[in-house]
């Protein structure tokens, strides 16, 4: 990167930092049950551990987050109750995942959801950093579940809340670290949902919360829709 660019960059992120007032976590109960009753089968548990995507900053209530829209997508496809739970933090990195959110978790999950990484590449550290934490929490929640999905970070270059040379930097980031996270899943057996590239804006002034950062309502549910297309085969384990 040369000179200028660098200049660039930095100075708009210099702006986001002092300008960009993030969405707070909601109100509302994190967790609840989703999905038809079936009187011959238990609910399909579901927990996500992660940064605001699980903590569903972008709305105004926990029942319209990422994570429950999720578990109201599975429990479509299978045809089945779906409980979920959740232990998200605003600005989580994976080293705070690894550290202070995977370990309050007390349950054995059917199903259990790693998703964090932008608070990691917002702070700058290193793919070495993001390498040994990842690991970590993968080697700490194995014992917990047999079912594993980490999703790739969030795709913070088409944030409309971002300059444009902050965002073609991240974007270099953001690959590097999805390159780091499918090789550490690969290791482990863990499968890891690549949502880097994935078209799933839609309208993107529909898409964004107020913060014009976050997904809102809209953008969560677009979402989750596109990733349990794309976990179709995995999830026919829970069939």
């Amino acid at each position: 990167m040369n000179v200028a660019r660098r200049a660039r960059v930095l100075a708009e992120a210099w702006w986001a930092k002092h300008h960009v007032h993030l969405a707070a976590e909601p109100a509302g109960d994190r967790s609840g049950v989703v999905g038809p009753l079936a009187s011959d089968r238990s609910p399909l548990s579901l927990v996500a551990v992660g940064d605001s995507m699980v903590a569903g900053c972008g709305v105004d209530d926990q029942k319209d987050g990422f994570i429950p829209a999720i578990a109201q997508e599975i429990a479509g496809a299978l045809g089945r109750q779906v409980q979920w739970r959740t232990y998200g933090k605003l600005g989580a990195t994976m080293r705070r995942v690894r550290y202070r959110l995977l370990p309050e978790v007390d349950e054995s999950p059917d199903l259990l959801i790693v998703c964090a990484g932008s608070n990691d590449i917002m702070a700058q550290r290193s793919i070495d950093e993001w390498t040994t934490d990842l690991a970590a929490v993968l080697d700490e929640a194995q014992p917990l579940t047999d079912n594993i999905v980490v999703f790739s970070s969030g795709q913070l270059y088409n944030s409309p809340s971002l300059g444009p040379a902050l965002r073609e930097f991240l974007e270099g980031q953001i690959d590097a670290q999805t390159r780091a996270s499918r090789k550490i899943c690969a290791e482990r057996g863990v499968f890891f949902l690549d949502m880097t590239h994935e078209d799933v804006r839609s309208d993107t002034d529909a898409f964004y919360a107020s913060d014009h950062f976050h997904p809102g309502a809209f953008g969560y549910r677009y979402m989750a829709g596109r990733s349990v297309e794309l976990l179709d085969d995995y999830l026919r384990r829970f069939r």
